[in-house]
């Protein structure tokens, strides 16, 4: 019962504490760079606003790609909440993560085909570590099952500390935030007009952005993952770090200068072989 309680509550309520957080990052931006900033509300506006606009699709199959995102980021975030397999999970949102690729690249603008061409670069960047993270979850725990990870007697994160460092790396360019917003970016500092969503209007970016609350909470849930135990005194703090992760991510994103994809490619590999290649060697030697 509690398995189904948590998978409802991720599905119903993933795309309102997204468009929460995203307002608070929204506020916390503008306050860092001495702005009011708008409302914490202001993402629920501009969905209802997305979606009260006449539907003008550039193609045809668009909306039904960005339908396809949105349903695999259900499908991975509900693995993770059900308790089950947390390496399929990764595997479903790197399909999820396809389609957006595919539906950037349907249509002819050079803008929106340049921001599927990024999209496919960070993939290449990050799924690396994405397996990796998977691998010393079970190295550490013997399962790949987040129920049997977070009902361990001591949280992973302290077997994992290379592949958590480099899980806050990748969890960045997941949320195209500076300095690897190179295929499309939430502030007006992108070089192609908006990347991957130059071409999406109305509904079609509504189910888009609706896609990455569901995302954001599903990465989020993956930190707490590192932190949870057998201990209730563990969900707290787990719950705390999750907000301290996020506000660091914030903190990046206004810090950093946009790297160009070369460099990009280059840190995440070579934090993925400092950071979890080392630790999963250290992980398989103590097993």
């Amino acid at each position: 019962m509690i398995k189904i309680l948590s998978l409802i509550g991720y599905l119903f309520l993933s795309p309102i504490i997204g468009a929460l957080l995203d307002g608070v990052d929204r506020k916390v931006t503008a306050r860092m760079q001495g702005r009011k900033g708008p409302s914490l509300l202001q993402p629920f506006y501009d969905l209802i606003k997305l979606f009260s606009k006449q539907m003008i699709a550039v193609n045809s199959v668009q909306l039904l790609l960005n339908l396809s995102y949105l349903a695999f980021l259900s499908i991975a975030g509900g693995i993770v909440f059900f308790g089950s397999d947390i390496l399929m999970s990764l595997f479903i949102l790197s399909t999820a993560d396809m389609f957006l690729i595919l539906a950037a690249s349907s249509d002819s603008s050079p803008f929106s085909n340049m921001g599927a061409s990024r999209e496919m670069l960070q993939m290449m960047s990050y799924e690396p570590m994405t397996l990796l993270i998977a691998v010393g979850f079970y190295l550490t725990t013997g399962s790949f099952r987040v129920d049997e990870i977070i009902a361990c007697p001591t949280s992973a994160f302290w077997l994992m500390p290379g592949l958590f460092v480099g899980y806050i790396l990748i969890m960045a360019v997941k949320l195209r935030k500076s300095p690897f917003d190179l295929s499309t970016s939430h502030h007006a500092h992108q070089e192609m007009v908006k990347g991957i969503t130059t071409e999406m209007s109305g509904t079609t970016l509504a189910v888009m952005e609706i896609g990455e609350y569901y995302e954001k909470i599903l990465l989020l849930s993956i930190v707490a993952i590192f932190f949870l135990n057998a201990s209730i005194v563990s969900w707290p703090i787990a719950v705390l770090l999750c907000f301290i992760v996020y506000f660091i991510e914030i903190l990046i994103d206004n810090v950093c200068a946009r790297l160009n994809w070369r460099k990009v490619l280059d840190l995440c590999w070579l934090i993925t072989l400092l950071g979890g290649g080392i630790n999963i060697l250290i992980l398989m030697s103590i097993r």
